[in-house]
């Protein structure tokens, strides 16, 4: 096995609105499958793609009615297998996101469960009796707000749902319902796919008691009563990790494929090295620098140092389908395109495996949506608060000076930003010194660098703003060095380097490196 993920980088693609085929507003596998060369020219090793398996939508594609199935709204599965073969003649790797802890309530699965106490299906899912007052089994509570329990009139019971209640959660202690997920599995296995990004990957199994999760004793407000509680009891079971095991037993059976594990739990770096360790899945990414700022060097070096398995790979991430894009939410509204260049560039560098959203290459700052075009449950339900997660899932611009920045002919599912015109592949793809181009020079050396994809990692002290590392491998020693402020600063070298000329501003004069505001260095010592 070539292991073609580990220290490769991956780019998700979020299908609604990457590439727009038929000019329908909503990007469909046509669309991605045209684009395929923008991505084999960025420099990529695989694909991620979320889901697009059929669905109410309820959740965008998270609440799946139908795993085997595309959604018309993104074609058939003729376009995608279409899609996976366009990909692998261009040398790139197609995984697929799999939304196993929950499907929609119109799955057939639940509808037969739902239909009575005593059908086949009757325990697929979790249901429990109403408490004596006619209230719900536990305290648990959604994600999306609200319990984790709604009241169904035909079982006259209630069913558990960590997310939406068209979301209702699988019940993995039966057997039969492990056994189906693992064939929905070996149906996309079977069909070529590269590997599996797994989401909420440790919210398969709750506590089979139904136990109340207790407080979380913590001075200061919560932004959402989700986060009042310590979730010992809906999520993070002894029993999750077995059925990993079991999963990745499967998986190996097909060769090099990739599983990667979505983690979300207060524990961050330690949950995920859990789902990671030898047996388990190949990697896992998890919201540590998703979620956390302000951005410092000290951010950063916890994150990475806090990986202390000798045994687990990592994955890394600045941005994704679910939060504010980086450039806004470490820069600000007003983020300059060296910020954006500088976190591309110090993403690039790290250990592990890389996921790049899409957008992320073209330095998109968040978009702002309109509260009528909000189309996401969670920005609707927590607004003002919270704008939600479609200012990240706006269309992606490929024509400054086209309709709705070259997406769609039709009004997008959602508005293109008008800032992002600014931002379009064809206008970047001319400016050599872009953010785009950029992006694939730093791809590109990390390609050409096995201390990068492969090698160890060890800090370096420095000052803040400076963020200071070594990657190693072999005979390859590379210091890297990042400056992450808008003032120019000066940093001794700590012995004869040379400038491998990294795209990033700076600069070494005998013994002392100077970087521009956001510039870096990438050095080979000597």
């Amino acid at each position: 096995m070539n292991e073609w993920w580990r220290g490769g980088v991956i780019y998700q693609i979020y299908p609604r609105s990457f590439a727009d085929s038929n000019n329908d507003g909503v990007g469909d596998l046509n669309g991605i499958a045209s684009r395929v060369g923008y991505l084999k020219d960025l420099g990529v090793d695989g694909l991620w793609l979320s889901p697009v398996f059929k669905s109410p939508m309820k959740d965008f594609g998270y609440d799946v009615s139908d795993y085997t199935a595309i959604d018309p709204l993104f074609g058939d599965i003729e376009d995608f297998d279409a899609l996976l073969a366009t990909a692998h003649e261009a040398g790139l790797k197609l995984t697929i996101d799999q939304v196993y802890s929950h499907t929609s309530d119109q799955h057939e699965w639940f509808r037969e469960s739902r239909s009575s106490k005593n059908n086949p299906k009757a325990d697929w899912y979790v249901w429990a009796d109403a408490k004596a007052d006619g209230g719900p089994p536990n305290n648990w509570i959604s994600l999306f707000g609200g319990q984790a329990w709604s009241w169904d009139t035909r079982r006259r019971q209630y069913y558990m749902h960590n997310f939406l209640s068209e979301q209702p959660d699988l019940n993995f202690h039966n057997s039969d319902v492990c056994k189906a997920v693992l064939e929905v599995a070996k149906f996309w296995l079977d069909r070529g796919i590269d590997g599996f990004r797994l989401d909420v990957a440790n919210f398969y199994f709750c506590d089979r008691q139904l136990r109340d999760n207790p407080p979380k004793r913590e001075e200061g407000g919560f932004p959402r009563p989700y986060w009042h509680q310590r979730h010992l009891y809906d999520r993070s079971q002894p029993e999750n990790l077995e059925f990993m095991e079991e999963f990745r037993r499967l998986v190996d059976q097909y060769g090099d494929q990739m599983t990667v594990a979505e983690i979300g739990s207060d524990s961050y770096i330690e949950r995920s090295i859990e789902y990671t360790e030898p047996g388990r899945l190949h990697t896992a990414y998890n919201f540590y620098l998703l979620e956390n700022g302000p951005l410092s060097a000290s951010l950063v070096r916890h994150a990475l140092e806090s990986w202390t398995s000798k045994t687990a790979w990592p994955s890394w991430s600045f941005s994704n389908h679910d939060v504010v894009r980086a450039r806004t939410r470490w820069g600000g509204e007003e983020a300059s395109d060296a910020f954006a260049n500088l976190l591309l560039g110090m993403l690039m560098c790290l250990r592990g495996t890389i996921f790049l959203y899409q957008g992320d290459e073209l330095g998109l700052p968040q978009a702002d949506v309109p509260f009528d075009r909000l189309q996401d449950p969670e920005g609707i339900r927590f607004w003002p608060d919270s704008l939600g997660r479609d200012g990240c899932r706006t269309p992606i611009p490929w024509r400054q000076d086209a309709k709705n920045a070259g997406f769609s002919e039709t009004e997008p599912w959602l508005p293109v930003d008008p800032r992002h015109h600014a931002f379009a592949v064809d206008k970047q793809k001319a400016d050599p010194s872009s953010t785009l181009n950029k992006a694939r020079s730093f791809i590109a050396f990390r390609k050409r660098h096995n201390a990068l994809r492969h090698g160890d990692m060890t800090f370096v002290d420095a000052d803040e703003p400076a963020l200071m590392f070594r990657r190693t491998l072999e005979n390859e020693r590379l210091l890297c060095i990042f400056n992450l402020s808008e003032d120019k600063i000066e940093i001794p070298l700590p012995g004869e380097c040379q400038d491998l000329n990294y795209s990033l501003g700076g600069s070494i004069e005998g013994a002392t490196a100077t970087l521009p505001p956001f510039g870096g260095l990438v050095l080979l010592e000597e």
